[in-house]
């Protein structure tokens, strides 16, 4: 597949025109096709979604076209796009008296309502009309969960330089472009940069650096405010597919990625990535993720799932369509999946995130490097939550023990107190504080911890709240002051707490 036969972007704004015109947007789409037929196009399941496009309408014809990818009468086409133009660019193909689309525009809708358009090859829309299957080399994917996820997870403060390294389609750089001045966007894939570059002008977007090579490669010594990436992070045996495949052994990849990070990141910058990591028999998957963290960076790693190695080599032999050849041919394939994890002694693959930040006290030898599985529901967008983390590990690391008593705290919003015991007993046998925003967590706390948090308002310092808590409960006051301040930090850690200085 060569870069020629794209699109060109010049006319952009014309075709994004009509596509708003037409209400061709994410909720044109729902409101066209209902949530039934929506939730079953995007598990790959076309038929209510024809159903739902019967009519002549512009938005029906532009539906039928780029998502479910089926032939619609010429008229039909003139009256939704500015067709001479999106015939001639290689927007669409004519055939006699019926129109197709050369690529899948999907319609995306940003973080703030905006109508934004990912451009992908045909097919490869990540849960769309075409779904995932057999994939030829060098294609490039559109919005799936994990580029969602991702953008999700991104600190999105306003930065002077940003780096998307692996674009792809260009899903990272758009949203990278809203709040960056400036967006480099690297990939192996020469036609992966120019399907970005189409992502971003068809969504109205200011272009990107766009630059080809693989890893750190084409951006040498800069160093960025931000960088993102999905990587190729799939621990395979070989390189069969450019987007899902790293090329190197085991999870060398994103081991590389994260190490030499640190370098392109300039004072206070955040790194996040999406990544796989081996669990390797006699070893722990933490201390193999920490020895990955760059000296002079905090970071925060979350597992969010484990795979044996047969449900790992299952997954992504159906994701390349193998299970649909040969049976002979799939079996051996699958072989030397096993064969691979077998020779690394890996029991199972972890999924999740990992952010860096660029920190001087990580670099004068006291890094804030939290590595924890949290396989439950969160919410999202996270970027808010993930800078409050790194935030509040400045914070603890700042105050020791007395520091945390003389100082004042507040209960963030919307958590939650349940009791747990036994029906009909007078004490519950212990409280559960649960968090209904970001990572939402929960934690046990005993009957101190409990009152501790019921009544941090921001108008005591803790100590004095603690001392009052003693006299309630006939406790020795110095002995609670010594106590309690670990359960303090952890509250503060969790995100259950914020510090507020002095009120």
């Amino acid at each position: 597949m060569s870069t020629t036969s794209l699109p060109a972007p010049d006319r952009s704004p014309r075709l994004r025109e009509a596509l708003l015109a037409a209400a061709f947007t994410a909720d044109g789409l729902l409101d066209l096709l209902g949530a039934p037929a929506y939730a079953a196009l995007a598990r790959s399941e076309t038929v209510p979604a024809l159903r739902a496009t019967r009519g002549d309408s512009p938005l029906d014809t532009l539906v039928r076209l780029f998502l479910l990818q089926r032939p619609v009468p010429y008229e039909r086409a003139r009256a939704a796009l500015p067709l001479d133009e999106c015939v001639e660019d290689g927007w669409v193909i004519r055939a006699g008296e019926e129109v197709r689309a050369a690529v899948d525009v999907r319609p995306y809708s940003g973080p703030e309502g905006q109508d934004w358009f990912i451009v992908s090859d045909l097919g490869c829309a990540v849960g769309g009309a075409g779904g995932i299957g057999s994939h030829e080399e060098g294609v490039v994917l559109g919005v799936g969960g994990a580029s969602s996820t991702l953008a999700g997870i991104t600190v999105r403060t306003p930065v002077a330089s940003a780096l998307d390294l692996g674009t792809g389609s260009g899903i990272q750089a758009l949203h990278a472009a809203q709040h960056a001045i400036r967006v480099t966007a690297t990939d192996l894939n020469p036609r992966a940069l120019a399907f970005a570059r189409l992502t971003l002008a068809l969504s109205g977007a200011a272009p990107a650096d766009l630059r080809e090579g693989s890893l750190f490669e084409p951006v040498g010594t800069e160093t960025y405010d931000l960088i993102v990436s999905n990587p190729p992070f799939v621990i395979s045996p070989g390189a069969r597919l450019t987007y899902r495949d790293g090329g190197m052994g085991g999870d060398d990849l994103c081991r590389t990625l994260v190490q030499q990070a640190g370098d392109r990141l300039n004072e206070g910058g955040y790194a996040h990535f999406l990544a796989n990591w081996q669990h390797v028999e006699g070893e722990e998957w933490q201390d193999r993720l920490r020895s990955w963290v760059p000296r002079d960076c905090d970071a925060w790693v979350v597992q969010r799932e484990v795979q044996d190695i047969t449900q790992y080599a299952e997954l992504w032999l159906r994701d390349s369509g193998d299970h649909r050849t040969d049976p002979a041919e799939y079996a051996a394939r699958y072989d030397a999946w096993l064969d691979e994890f077998e020779a690394r002694k890996t029991k199972g693959v972890g999924f999740g995130w990992i952010t860096l930040r660029k920190s001087a006290a990580a670099a004068d030898g006291n890094p804030s490097v939290v590595i924890e599985e949290w396989p439950h529901p969160v919410e999202q967008p996270l970027g808010a939550a993930v800078e409050a983390h790194f935030a509040r590990q400045d914070y603890l690391r700042t105050h020791d023990d007395a520091g945390l008593l003389a100082d004042h705290f507040t209960l963030v919003p919307e958590v939650m107190q349940e009791q747990v015991g036994l029906p009909g007993a007078e004490d519950p046998e212990h409280v559960v504080l649960r968090q209904n925003r970001g990572m939402r967590r929960a934690t046990k706390v005993d009957a101190v911890g409990a009152g501790f948090a019921g009544v941090c308002d921001g108008t005591l310092p803790a100590g004095r709240i603690l001392d009052a808590i003693a006299q309630l409960m006939n406790e020795d006051p110095v002995l609670l002051r010594d106590r309690t301040p670990q359960a303090i930090r952890l509250l503060v850690e969790e995100g259950f707490l914020e510090p507020v200085g002095e009120a």
